[in-house]
């Protein structure tokens, strides 16, 4: 049975977030609220723990997870950005984007796009995110909570833990966690290409 965590998204407790980085840390599965809904999330380096995400989500490993990051300079070791793509991250992030960048040789092939060598990367602004990637001193991988065949998306702690407490080893909750899924450009052509349109303003890309 997954632990349940009722976490203060103003202020999260230290205990708590401590808690969410140890069991992360030993190759645990949470499920964890975001600005575009919930999602679910392991260490990089847990092959496990991605095979059960896969599980969960009834997805085969064509279905790519997306690299979440603190910040830039975190994002620079697992992807390779020009500096004209700099500038535009970092006067867009943290924010409700996926960006689609070329994978540094620190991403395993299997995280890869298979044809391409690249791989979705966020920076979120969401202070329960970011106080879990400063405890964990590394990027998560993640990826949407959605369940096969069902077009609900589950936005609410308490409805997650009772659909997944055997699947998933915590569930945190906030309260209400909005659904609403991020802007995904892809910034490896010459312009940035609108991959699927969502929260992040797309006007600083061209593409409004």
């Amino acid at each position: 049975m997954s632990q349940f965590f009722n976490i203060n998204l103003d202020n999260p407790q230290v205990r708590l977030i401590a808690q969410t980085a140890d069991i992360l840390g030993a190759g645990g599965v949470i499920a964890y609220p975001t600005d575009s809904g919930y999602a679910l999330g392991c260490m990089l380096g847990s092959s496990d723990s991605q095979t059960r995400i896969r599980r969960i989500r009834g997805v085969d490993d064509q279905h790519l997870f997306t690299l979440v990051c603190r910040n830039l300079s975190e994002l620079g070791n697992y992807a390779i950005v020009s500096n004209s793509q700099f500038r535009l991250l970092k006067a867009n992030t943290p924010g409700a984007y996926t960006f689609i960048l070329k994978a540094t040789r620190e991403i395993p092939r299997k995280l890869q796009h298979p044809k391409r060598n690249t791989i979705g990367i966020r920076v979120p602004d969401y202070s329960l995110v970011q106080a879990i990637l400063s405890a964990i001193d590394a990027p998560l991988l993640s990826m949407t909570l959605s369940l096969v065949s069902e077009d609900e998306v589950l936005s609410e702690g308490w409805e997650i833990r009772d659909r997944l407490e055997h699947l998933v080893d915590l569930v945190i909750d906030v309260g209400h966690c909005v659904a609403s899924a991020t802007s995904v450009i892809d910034l490896t052509t010459d312009a940035p290409a609108l991959i699927r349109a969502g929260q992040g303003d797309l006007t600083p890309f061209g593409l409004s």
